[in-house]
């Protein structure tokens, strides 16, 4: 299988990427780690007149900490960030979630701009941001946007950027080191994409009362979910076991996933409750650890 023609650009700075981009603009594609774009050209599903090859910015490589921020360049691979000791140690629920994705071929060239950009509702990395009110840094040559996570993803495959924006960064807000994080996901084959998933942080104060919580379910609509009425009846009360089958139990309330020959709507519903009440037990089991 080969793509239909296209035109090539390869920029070497943000700024040569934006011209392009606004020369051009829905013309264009963006080229990062590839993983999606290319099978989608191959099969010819995707048909971009031009490709814009990020690959040689290296400003857009970068990890780096900054007042206590993480900050992700948009071409920081999968892989840097499953071997990075520092976010394990301090965003804990990132690399849980990094290493769910694909294969270890697939995480040494996939980036994280990239899997944001791509905006599949069955993807671990937007699930996990969502869960760490992940900030996202988009530009132009109309200047610069910062997106909350629920401004830039809009639907299946659909994020909120315009034809001539880049997204250059992700920012992730510090966490607090007693917070308790699990990712779980199902899948029916180790690699695929999962039939249902949830991202868990949970932060307990000292007499065992939930201080803070986020919930992000994974596989659960057109973009990733956040279960507010969960996490409502989780905060500033006991999180005991009673607790959290309620909370599980309130977190799939209203939820219409795509029901497919891999399950109904109501076997992945099922299985959103039973993914996000193993991911709080664990999450408070490690918040209760960190805590005591």
């Amino acid at each position: 299988m080969k793509p239909a023609p296209f035109d090539y650009d390869d920029p070497r700075s943000v700024d040569e990427a934006i011209g392009l981009l606004a020369r051009y603009g829905d013309e264009c594609k963006v080229l990062a780690g590839g993983q999606s774009l290319v099978p989608l050209m191959n099969f010819r599903l995707a048909r971009p007149g031009r490709l814009v090859d990020i690959n040689g910015i290296e400003s857009l490589g970068q990890v780096k900490v900054e007042n206590g921020r993480l900050l992700l360049g948009a071409m920081v691979r999968h892989a840097q960030v499953e071997r990075s000791n520092d976010i394990a140690a301090r965003w804990p629920l990132l690399h849980d979630a990094i290493v769910w994705v694909g294969h270890s071929q697939i995480r040494n060239r996939g980036t994280v701009g990239g899997s944001v950009a791509h905006a599949d509702p069955a993807a671990e990395l937007p699930c996990a941001l969502a869960a760490l009110d992940a900030k996202f840094h988009v530009l132009s040559r109309r200047g610069p946007r910062v997106l909350r996570w629920d401004q830039i993803f809009v639907s299946e495959f659909t994020t909120s950027l315009a034809p001539d924006e880049l997204l250059t960064a992700i920012e992730v807000p510090p966490q607090d080191p007693s917070t308790g994080v699990a990712f779980v996901e199902f899948a029916r084959r180790h690699g695929d994409f999962a039939l249902g998933g949830a991202a868990v942080s949970i932060t307990l104060a000292r007499n065992g009362t939930c201080s803070d919580v986020a919930v992000a379910l994974l596989s659960a609509g057109p973009r990733p979910v956040r279960a507010e009425e969960a996490e409502r009846r989780l905060k500033g009360g006991q999180v005991d076991e009673a607790a959290i089958k309620q909370a599980s139990a309130a977190a799939v309330q209203g939820l219409h996933p795509t029901s497919d020959l891999h399950g109904s709507r109501e076997y992945r519903v099922k299985l959103l409750q039973v993914m996000t009440e193993r991911a709080l037990t664990k999450a408070v089991h490690l918040a209760t650890r960190r805590a005591a």
